[in-house]
C-alpha cells in the first residue's frame, strides 16, 4: 500500500507540473490581456517624428479612452523575423534578393534580433534569433528552393518563433508574391463551379480561414508585418489574361494589403527588381520610427467583435499610424 501511495504522489505532481508548464507555454493565454501596438508618426510632409514620450500618445479602443501601461521609444531594439519566397516563381532573380535583404541588415540597428526563414514546398529556419549580422547574412546567401509557395505556413512559424521574444517589440519582413499555394487551390476550386461574368466580384480575400487564424495571432503578439510583393505571376504582363487568372492575383494582393493593414505595417509593390534593395532600406528604417505602447482593454469581453483601435497625439498637426484594430477572440 505504501508504495503504491508514493506512486499515486509522484503521478500527481507530474501532472500537474506537465499541467503549469503548459499554461506558460501557451501564447494566447499569456497575451489576450494586452494589446500591443506599434505606432508610426509623421508630420504633415511625411518626415518622421522620433522625439515623442509617453505623455504626447493617447490610444482609443472603440471611442473609449485606454491606460497605456507600458511605452516604448523608437529606439528601442526590435526582433524581426525576415521571410524569403524561395518557389518556383522566384528562382531567376535570387542574386536580387539577396543583394537587396543585405541592405536590409545594414539599415537596421546593432541590438535588433534577426530570424530567416525561407519557404517554398517546404518551410525552414535559417537561423533563429540573433543579433550576429554575419550569420544573418550567410542565411540570406544559402536560402534556396524550388516548387509551389507555403507563405501562410511560413507566416505561422515566424509568429512561433516571435511568440518566443517575450516583450521585445516584434515585426515580419516577407518577400513574396502573395500566391500561398493552398490559398490559390480553394480559390480555384470556388472559381471553376463559377459563370465567367460571376468570377470578378466571387472571392473573399478576408473570409481564408488560415490567413484569419495568422492575423488574429499576430494582434495578440502585437507583431506588424510588412509584406514586399514581387511582380512575378501578375496576368496584367499577359497578352490576354483570363478573369480567373484576373480574379486569383487580385485576391492574392488582396490578402497581402489585409495582413498590412490589420497589424499596422506596410505594402510594398516591387514594379522593378531593382527597386527591390530601396524597399527593403525604406521598411528598416519605418522600423527605427516606431513607438510602442500597451495597454489591457477596459472592455475585457471576448465575444468575436471588432474593437477599433485609434491613437492620437498631442500636436494635432502630426498623423500617427497604427493597426486599426483586433477582432476580440
Amino acid at each position: 500500500m505504501r508504495t503504491k501511495a508514493i506512486i499515486f504522489l509522484l503521478l500527481s505532481v507530474f501532472l500537474l507540473t506537465a499541467s503549469v508548464y503548459a499554461q506558460v507555454d501557451d501564447p494566447v493565454n499569456v497575451d489576450t490581456a494586452i494589446v500591443r501596438v506599434n505606432i508610426g508618426v509623421v508630420d504633415q510632409r511625411g518626415r518622421p517624428i522620433t522625439s515623442l514620450a509617453r505623455p504626447n500618445f493617447t490610444v482609443f479602443e472603440d471611442g473609449v479612452k485606454q491606460e497605456i501601461s507600458h511605452f516604448e521609444l523608437a529606439s528601442a531594439p526590435f526582433s524581426v523575423v525576415m521571410m524569403l519566397d524561395m518557389s518556383g516563381s522566384t528562382k531567376s532573380f535570387r542574386q536580387n534578393i539577396a543583394l537587396s535583404a543585405a541592405r536590409f541588415l545594414d539599415a537596421l540597428a546593432p541590438e535588433d534580433r534577426v530570424a530567416v526563414i525561407e519557404f517554398y514546398d517546404k518551410v525552414n529556419l535559417l537561423n533563429d534569433f540573433t543579433s550576429d549580422r554575419r550569420v544573418i547574412a550567410h542565411s540570406i546567401q544559402v536560402a534556396n528552393g524550388a516548387g509551389e509557395t507555403n507563405l501562410f505556413k511560413g507566416l505561422e512559424l515566424a509568429l512561433d518563433k516571435l511568440g518566443k521574444e517575450g516583450n521585445r517589440r516584434k515585426a515580419i519582413v516577407v518577400l513574396t508574391d502573395g500566391v500561398d499555394t493552398n490559398a490559390k487551390n480553394g480559390d480555384r476550386d470556388l472559381l471553376s463551379k463559377l459563370n465567367e461574368q460571376d468570377i470578378p466580384t466571387a472571392i473573399r480575400a478576408d473570409q481564408n480561414k488560415e490567413l484569419n487564424r495568422i492575423l488574429d495571432r499576430a494582434d495578440r503578439l502585437g507583431v506588424t508585418i510588412y509584406p514586399l510583393a514581387l511582380p512575378t505571376g501578375d496576368p496584367a504582363k499577359l497578352a490576354d489574361p483570363t478573369p480567373l487568372q484576373v480574379a486569383m492575383w487580385t485576391a492574392a494582393r488582396s490578402r497581402l494589403q489585409l495582413i498590412a493593414d490589420r497589424t499596422g505595417g506596410t505594402l510594398n509593390s516591387i514594379r522593378r527588381l531593382d527597386e527591390m534593395g530601396k524597399l527593403y532600406a525604406v521598411i528598416a528604417a519605418d522600423l527605427r520610427t516606431l513607438y510602442t505602447l500597451e495597454y489591457q482593454p477596459i472592455n475585457v469581453t471576448r465575444d468575436g467583435k471588432w474593437r477599433a483601435i485609434k491613437v492620437e497625439v498631442t500636436d494635432p498637426s502630426l498623423i500617427a499610424r497604427s493597426r486599426q484594430g483586433y477582432f476580440a477572440r
